[in-house]
């Protein structure tokens, strides 16, 4: 099992100034990183491949897409625009050295109808990405699918939901992420979620219910912890917190000390509940 660091805690602006919070993260003990794609230029990547090699750092590719790039437009060329910036993104994937590409990007960030998602919407869904994990598989790279809370996503919203969307897609290289901030609101159990998704699952983002420091918050961590034993998980938990730095999340009140403390407080707080439970995968540290 590997512990890793998402970068969107420092905002949106994923550029070398960065590089110095990369050795912070591997200094003080994780394995690795999630690195948000919104620079979709491949080139810009090859630095933080070099940077990352040289801290032995791994790392997973993410990336979203808003309201100029949606997979389930109506309109065709904004669908056609859509696929090939997320083949972009699997390009920008593959400099960095990422074998897989997670998020919600089946449709667009906080973009709604009013109206549940129509057969169609689904149709284009599946068509879209079917083709985008052919791509992908092409380089190595698996697709990690999200779903998102009902406030920010209406494609799909649910474990069920995206566990049909998936499978309607048929592809062995597109499967599903999960992220226990958007479970904790749209799940009864986390844990049977989990279960539920245990087929297709590869990557799972641990963030808190208001997005501040693993572990203090509601969560219902035991619930979590006691599903991934079960499924004899030992992919990738990845501390995904939010700050005032990014604006889109609607953060008006700071939530912790610093960087720092967030990340050494939730790493430690994983290490220890996982040590509790000894059906859990060991763990190299």
């Amino acid at each position: 099992m590997k512990f890793g660091m998402n970068l969107l805690l420092w905002g949106t602006e994923i550029n070398e100034s960065l590089f110095p919070v990369l050795e912070e993260i591997k200094a003080l003990g994780f394995d690795g990183v999630e690195v948000p794609i919104f620079d979709t230029d491949p080139t810009h990547w090859y630095k933080w491949r070099e940077k990352l090699d040289e801290l032995e750092l791994d790392r997973i590719a993410v990336t979203i897409c808003g309201a100029d790039f949606n997979q389930i437009s109506p309109d065709p060329a904004i669908r056609k625009a859509t696929l090939e910036r997320n083949k972009l993104a699997v390009d920008c994937a593959m400099v960095l050295g990422a074998n897989l590409l997670n998020g919600p990007y089946h449709s667009a960030l906080g973009q709604f109808t009013g109206q549940p998602a129509t057969e169609q919407e689904w149709r284009w869904a599946v068509d879209n990405l079917r083709e985008l994990a052919d791509y992908a598989d092409s380089f190595g790279i698996t697709l990690g699918l999200e779903y998102l809370n009902r406030f920010e996503s209406y494609l799909v919203s649910s474990s069920d939901e995206l566990i049909k969307l998936v499978e309607d897609i048929d592809h062995p290289a597109c499967k599903i992420m999960f992220d226990t901030f958007h479970a904790n609101i749209e799940e009864k159990s986390l844990g049977d979620a989990i279960r539920k998704l245990s087929k297709h699952l590869v990557h799972v983002q641990v963030s808190e219910n208001d997005r501040s420091t693993v572990g203090t918050g509601n969560v219902n961590w035991e619930d979590v912890f006691k599903a991934l034993q079960e499924i004899k998980y030992d992919g990738w938990l990845s501390v995904e917190a939010f700050s005032q730095k990014l604006a889109v999340a609607n953060i008006w009140r700071k939530m912790f000390d610093s960087e720092t403390q967030l990340m050494k407080d939730s790493l430690s707080f994983l290490k220890n509940s996982l040590a509790e439970n000894p059906g859990t995968p060991s763990i190299p540290y």
